[in-house]
């Protein structure tokens, strides 16, 4: 499959190319998805990974040469941007311990006024969420529901609870990362 172009190629090659990589993409999500997650052992991103794989093909597809299958390339790169993912979590699990044990090594008592402002943070980061995560959200975190339970109270699937929860999770961990050492001290502290 070529989904190489060249600079003077008729646009109208250009759908053609466009063509040959959604064949591509439909042809191999699923199975890179796979293979991405048994690195990762994340669904959400593995799936990133994977997209952001497509997309970076995408925009190099005029400078790009592959001197082995398509298949194989896309596994090497598939394995490659797990690795540098795993990598990237490593160093940011190292920068929230190395925050904690400073945080802890500061003071012992957490002043009231950090804690005040963590619980406006956590609420203005759950009003930002989309309706039906922040629900699921809610359900599961704070009336501590299981999945089954929140599926069954708002006749949805238990499939789009995970999918749903995934993303609030994903979403609160971005909006309160510059937060993330306290409300460790503050679990650890209870």
């Amino acid at each position: 499959m070529d989904i190489t172009c060249n600079t003077s190629v008729k646009p109208v090659m250009d759908q053609s190319i466009e063509a040959n990589f959604e064949e591509l993409f439909k042809i191999y999500f699923k199975a890179l998805h796979a293979y991405a997650f048994t690195f990762v052992k994340d669904e959400l991103a593995a799936e990133e990974i994977v997209q952001n794989l497509f997309l970076k093909l995408w925009e190099k597809r005029c400078d790009l040469e592959i001197h082995s299958s398509i298949k194989a390339f896309l596994y090497r790169s598939v394995y490659h941007e797990s690795l540098n993912y795993l990598k990237h979590q490593k160093v940011k699990l190292n920068y929230q311990q190395h925050q904690l044990y400073v945080m802890k090594n500061e003071s012992e008592v957490i002043p009231t006024d950090n804690a005040k402002e963590l619980e406006r943070q956590i609420e203005k980061a759950l009003n930002r969420l989309p309706e039906g995560c922040r629900t699921v959200f809610q359900l599961s975190r704070f009336e501590e529901l299981k999945y089954r339970e929140i599926a069954d109270r708002l006749n949805i699937s238990i499939k789009t609870v995970e999918n749903q929860m995934g993303k609030a999770l994903k979403r609160l961990r971005v909006e309160l990362i510059d937060f993330l050492p306290l409300l460790f001290l503050l679990l650890n502290l209870k």
